[in-house]
């Protein structure tokens, strides 16, 4: 291993030990003068993890770096630099502005505003009763019809939530969980009727379940028949929608919970490794699913810790899966991300200044190497986008990619001293976590016995007790407040009053116009291939052909699987 580094080390060690002695006289003068300084005037120099970041850094800081083993060229492993060699030169990312409320009428009108406005992909927000399996006209639905996201039902639905819209060509992305193979299959329904052949279909489900669990709450099912639906969907991917991503494992909802960075990379990853084991143990092949998974990470707001976490993230992962899973599929090793500004970062306090904050982290998406991108709204702190808000995010990511020459140069920050140093740190420090899990059994066990649910928690409580006693600062918030805040003159989206009676009246049509003894049929097959080993995807897409509903599905499943109850408190 010696000769290796010694070989391959870009830094002459003598020169290394004489940078050194340069350097304590540097540190005693920036010693000197930030004592002077007054704490109003200090940068924070805080990382998400608490510490104070270092100041400066030199090639002392990588004495065995390694620019082959540890950088390499774009599109080499372990793609440091990208996963793509010609990376934004080649193609800009994919510019995919999540969007969904209300109804699917009022959810396709504004799909279509923004692809006119130059928007290359489509994300679809589901609300709540939709994630949790529930029919708009369920009880437990009240109050929440279209709140956070559009209401889905059937197929009738999706027709009209991608009216005018060519499925064939345009890429979807669906945020959903539980329900992601009901979602998924309703997608494919639709394309039946249209005529579009499945294997032409291009988008990504989350279907992320584990992260469920311990950042979001959407679950319906125990982890083991939600392992089973992943499984099951992976296959039907691979057999029947090819070109699909049949997983987006995020670390987006984990950071947005209130975890460091390095913490998003490791229980991320711990759940890409327990999927991964999970699709070995059904018996798929892992250089041909290993390709269609996909990731999904928080673009937050220190700017050099974030692009750091992505390089360290693409490194990381593809020595996961050449090294630990013998893929030799070099698409195996890519991690192919879509990256979302930091949602808990924004303000109800000052919110223009949130247009800022997203610039920002876009930014450290696309120094990052993101292959698709979401830019939040300036007033998501207030209530759903509107127009003008939505537009100016989508702009922000235009501006980046055609003004500000941020696609122009790929991996520009590789080689910064700082920026490799906190990238390797990163990674040694998400590897050490992964190790405990490990040590635990893997991630399943890991999040019954409630270790990552504590992770996150403490972190959260520390970034929390930081922001109250002023050590962090938020702009607006703790630090530069106006007087008269939380007012604006801003205009909000409201949600019709009516919604809810509008869909109960369209799920009545719906049940008393479909052939009611070819729903059921269909559904008691959902309810076999539940109880046996046939793959429930297959059944579930059948069901929904005959018009039967997301919540009459989920039922079915919640008759076989159960339901998952979190007794966890505060730990």
């Amino acid at each position: 291993m010696r000769e290796r580094e010694e070989q391959l080390c870009l830094w002459d060690k003598e020169a290394l030990g004489a940078l050194a002695e340069n350097r304590a006289g540097w540190e005693g003068r920036f010693d000197q003068e930030t004592a002077r300084s007054k704490p109003a005037h200090r940068a924070p120099g805080i990382g998400s993890d608490g510490e104070n970041l270092q100041a400066l850094h030199s090639p002392a800081d990588l004495p065995e770096w390694s620019f082959s083993d540890e950088l390499g060229f774009p599109g080499e492993y372990p793609f440091t630099r990208g996963i793509h060699s010609s990376m934004y030169r080649g193609r800009l990312w994919t510019m995919r502005q999540y969007a969904g409320f209300a109804t699917a009428e009022e959810t396709n009108e504004r799909f279509r505003y923004l692809l006119e406005r130059g928007q290359t992909g489509l994300s679809v927000a589901f609300d709540l009763p939709t994630q949790i399996g529930y029919d708009s006209d369920h009880p437990m639905a009240q109050g929440e019809i279209g709140r956070v996201g559009v209401a889905v039902d059937s197929v009738r639905d999706m027709e009209v939530l991608f009216n005018e819209i060519d499925i064939g060509t345009v890429t979807t992305s669906m945020t959903i969980n539980s329900t992601a193979a009901t979602l998924l299959s309703l997608y494919c329904a639709l394309a039946e009727r249209r005529g579009v052949p499945l294997d032409s279909l291009g988008g990504t489900i989350q279907n992320d379940i584990l992260k469920e669990y311990v950042a979001r709450g959407t679950y319906i099912y125990p982890p083991g028949p939600s392992l089973r639906l992943i499984t099951d969907t992976l296959r039907f991917c691979a057999e029947r929608v090819p070109r699909w991503n049949s997983i987006s494992i995020s670390g987006y909802h984990i950071r947005e919970a209130g975890s460091t960075a390095a913490q998003e990379l490791a229980f991320t990853f711990g759940n890409a490794i327990a999927y991964t084991e999970a699709g070995l143990s059904a018996g798929l092949d892992i250089d041909n699913f290993m390709p269609r998974l996909s990731f999904f990470f928080n673009a937050h707001n220190h700017l050099f810790e974030e692009v750091a976490k992505f390089r360290a993230a693409r490194r990381l992962w593809a020595r996961i899966v050449k090294e630990r899973f013998g893929a030799t599929n070099p698409r195996a090793w890519h991690m192919r991300f879509h990256a979302q500004t930091a949602g808990s970062t924004l303000t109800a306090q000052q919110p223009f200044n949130n247009v800022v904050r997203v610039a920002v982290q876009a930014l450290a998406a696309v120094l990052g190497g993101c292959q698709s991108l979401h830019t939040n709204s300036m007033d998501e702190a207030l209530a759903l986008p509107t127009e003008e808000a939505v537009r100016t995010a989508l702009r922000t990511q235009q501006l980046l990619a055609h003004e500000h020459g941020a696609a122009d140069i790929i991996d520009p920050l590789g080689g910064s001293f700082s920026v490799e140093a906190m990238t390797g740190e990163l990674e040694e420090e998400a590897w050490a976590i992964l190790q405990t899990i490990e040590q635990m059994g893997g991630m399943v066990p890991a999040i019954e016995s409630g270790y990552v649910q504590r992770q996150i928690e403490m972190a959260a409580y520390e970034h929390q007790m930081a922001v109250e006693s002023g050590e962090r600062v938020v702009v607006g918030v703790n630090r530069f407040q106006e007087e008269a805040e939380g007012t604006t003159e801003m205009a909000l989206l409201q949600i019709p009053p009516a919604l809810e009676e509008k869909k109960a009246a369209e799920l009545e049509a719906l049940r008393l116009g479909r052939d009611r003894d070819r729903a059921e049929r269909a559904l008691e097959n959902v309810t076999s291939a539940a109880e046996g080993t046939a793959n429930v995807v297959e059944a579930i897409l059948e069901a929904v052909r005959e018009e039967a509903t997301l919540g009459e599905v989920a039922d079915r499943l919640r008759d076989v699987f159960g339901e998952y109850r979190d007794g966890a408190t505060f730990r």
